[in-house]
């Protein structure tokens, strides 16, 4: 009876014994592979944020001793270096999202229609999309040299005198958002694009034929169905603003006087310059944290353009 009884028992378990066993060899063949990227995005990712936040929390003393406080962050909003490169970077994200954005969308509006002409154009406006911000700044060093550069030569045909595009305090920060408009259009537009191509066509047919002119149209049905593109460029943008430094780096050094020094090239002077790291960790942390503010904002903005446009 006790052998009746038991007989059932280990065959039915039979099958899940062995499952389990050919489960095993699977899942340690997984996690092998996925372990040299934990290794990598462990090292080179989340143990470069574990020594920010340990950094920006560690002030040294005089004599070289280390301990635990707010210390840098109080020495980081005292530093009116620090609160110039805010200025700074307040003034050039206006002056380069806005532009950048409505430009990007004129030209996606006007060449939405593919033709061999809009291709072409489409080509050439994208093109500084394709350059490398550093060459690009390069380039436009010889452009902004004042009186031998391609700028001010053909300003001379108008009368215009010599200007030092980059020497001169009041527009140097003019000249860094110039080429940041110039570079970032094209890549914005391409959005814009494939914003425009999935709104629906019946839409507009409509539209137009209730009597709604051009101007009507495009209020009131393309920018509310380009909602989640805006939103979604916004936040590229944003990151733009506050990630991009090669140009800074390359034209200006943060000069004259301190006129084109941002927030990253801050980080960059406080950390290889003055080698001061818990002033550039503690920078490094209330950008970061600016930033994911920024960011959760415009992602909540983008999932409640698409609940609303679905």
């Amino acid at each position: 009876m006790s052998a009746a009884s038991t007989t059932p028992h280990s065959v039915s378990l039979a099958p899940s014994v062995i499952a389990a066993r050919r489960r095993i060899p699977v899942a340690w063949a997984a996690y092998g592979l996925l372990a040299p990227s934990a290794v990598f995005l462990l090292a080179f990712t989340y143990w470069p944020v574990v020594q920010v936040l340990f950094g920006s929390l560690t002030v040294k003393g005089f004599r070289g001793e280390a301990h635990w406080g707010f210390g840098n962050f109080a020495r980081l909003f005292a530093d009116p270096h620090f609160a110039h490169a805010v200025r700074n970077n307040l003034v050039y994200a206006a002056g380069t999202i806005v532009p950048s954005l409505v430009l990007a969308l004129g030209f996606a509006v006007g060449l939405s229609e593919t033709t061999r002409l809009s291709s072409a154009l489409r080509a050439a406006i994208a093109m500084p999309m394709l350059i490398p911000l550093v060459a690009a700044a390069s380039l436009f060093v010889f452009i902004f040299l004042p009186n031998a550069g391609l700028l001010d030569h053909y300003l001379a045909y108008v009368g215009l005198a010599e200007t030092n595009w980059l020497g001169d305090p009041s527009m140097a920060l003019g000249s860094i958002v110039a080429i940041t408009v110039w570079k970032n259009t094209g890549y914005y537009m391409l959005f814009f694009l494939a914003g425009l191509a999935g709104i629906p066509g019946d839409l507009l047919d409509a539209a137009k034929i209730d009597g709604a002119n051009a101007i009507q149209r495009f209020v009131r049905i393309t920018l509310p169905l380009l909602g989640p593109t805006f939103s979604f460029v916004l936040i590229i943008a944003l990151l733009n603003v506050l990630t991009q430094v090669d140009h800074v780096i390359v034209m200006t050094q943060g000069g004259p006087s301190d006129a084109t020094s941002m927030l990253l090239f801050y980080i960059y002077q406080q950390a290889h310059q003055n080698y001061d790291v818990g002033l550039a960790s503690a920078a490094t942390v209330v950008s970061v944290g600016f930033l994911f503010a920024l960011s959760v904002v415009s992602l909540r903005s983008l999932e409640r353009g698409i609940h609303h446009e679905v």
